[in-house]
C-alpha cells in the first residue's frame, strides 16, 4: 500500500447501523494493525460502481451489503466460483494490480453457523424468502449436501430468479407460495431471510419440531416473534449476529492476509450489543 493509513468499509443503504466498523476495529487493535481503520459508506447500488472506481491503493477491502451484493459482483475484474454460482457478492478484494477480487463470505458464514448448530449432512432445509440473502443460503444448503431446499416467498417469479443459482450449486429446488409456508417450515432447517415484520404472522402457525434448527439472519430487533416461538418449542436458535461475525471473519482474512482474532471479534460484537 502507498498510503500510511490502510483502509477498509462497509458500503450499502442504510449502513448507519452496521455493526461491522466495530467488529473489524477491534480485529485490527487485537493484533496490531494500528495503521489500518474501517469505516463506512452510504452508498445505493447505482452509485458503487463510481464509489469503486474512486479509491485509491490505501485501499484493501469492501464489506458489500445490500443493495449492492450484485453490482459488487458486476465492478469485480475476478471473483470466487462461490460469488459467480450465487450471483452476488459481500467481499471486494483490492489486488496488487489496482483491480477488485469479489468473494461472497455469507455462504461459508452460513455452513459454519448451521454447522456449529448440529445441521448435519443431508437434512432437509425451507428459505424464507427469494432475495439476496436467500441465494447464500441456497448456496450453503448445497454445502451442507441437503436433500432438498424448498423456497418460500410471496412471488413466483422471485423463485424462478434462485433456479439459476439452485443450478449452478447442484442443489434441487422446490417453490412454494407463502400461503404453505407454515408447513414448508417443518423441516431440520429453516432458514428466515425476510425483511423485519414479514414473518411474525408466521411465527404461531408453525407447528415447531424441537429438532428443527432455526437460523434468523436478522439481529435488530432481536429476537424476532418467529425465533421466540421456534425457541419457546425447543428449537436451536441462529440470530443474523452469528452471520456477521462469521462472514467479518472470512472478509478480515482476505483484507489483511492475518488469521482473524476470531474470540476479540466476538466481544466487540457482544459488547455493542449489550451497550
Amino acid at each position: 500500500m502507498s498510503s500510511e493509513r490502510v483502509r477498509a468499509a462497509v458500503v450499502g443503504a442504510p449502513v448507519a447501523h452496521s455493526l461491522s466498523p466495530l467488529i473489524h476495529n477491534a480485529g485490527y487493535a487485537a493484533v496490531g494493525l494500528d495503521q489500518w481503520l474501517y469505516t463506512r459508506f452510504e452508498c445505493a447500488e447505482a452509485d458503487l460502481p463510481a464509489l469503486v472506481a474512486g479509491l485509491g491503493p490505501e485501499w484493501a477491502g469492501l464489506s458489500v451489503t445490500m443493495p449492492g451484493k450484485e453490482a459488487a459482483l458486476a465492478v469485480a475484474a475476478t471473483a470466487s466460483p462461490v460469488a459467480v454460482a450465487v450471483g452476488a457478492a459481500n467481499t471486494l478484494v483490492h489486488q496488487h494490480d489496482g483491480s477488485w477480487r469479489a468473494d461472497n463470505t455469507d455462504v461459508g458464514g452460513m455452513v459454519e453457523v448451521l454447522t456449529s448448530a448440529g445441521v448435519r449432512p443431508e437434512s432437509t432445509l425451507t428459505v424464507l424468502g427469494a432475495g439476496g440473502t436467500a441465494r447464500a443460503a441456497v448456496a450453503a444448503a448445497a454445502a451442507l449436501r441437503a436433500r432438498t431446499v424448498t423456497v418460500v416467498a410471496r412471488r413466483k417469479a422471485a423463485i424462478d430468479d434462485l433456479c439459476p443459482v439452485a443450478e449452478a450449486v447442484g442443489v434441487s429446488l422446490v417453490g412454494v407460495p407463502w400461503a404453505d409456508a407454515a408447513t414448508a417450515c417443518r423441516a431440520d432447517v429453516v432458514i428466515s431471510t425476510v425483511p423485519k415484520g414479514a414473518a411474525d404472522r408466521l411465527a404461531r402457525a408453525v407447528a415447531w419440531r424441537p429438532t428443527t434448527v432455526l437460523f434468523d439472519a436478522l439481529y435488530d430487533p432481536w429476537p424476532t416473534p418467529l425465533a421466540s416461538v421456534a425457541q419457546a418449542a425447543g428449537c436451536r436458535v441462529c440470530s443474523g449476529l452469528d452471520l456477521l461475525l462469521a462472514q467479518a471473519v472470512g472478509q478480515f482474512e482476505q483484507f489483511t492476509g492475518v488469521p482473524a482474532p476470531r474470540e476479540a471479534m466476538a466481544a466487540a460484537l457482544t459488547s455493542a450489543r449489550a451497550g
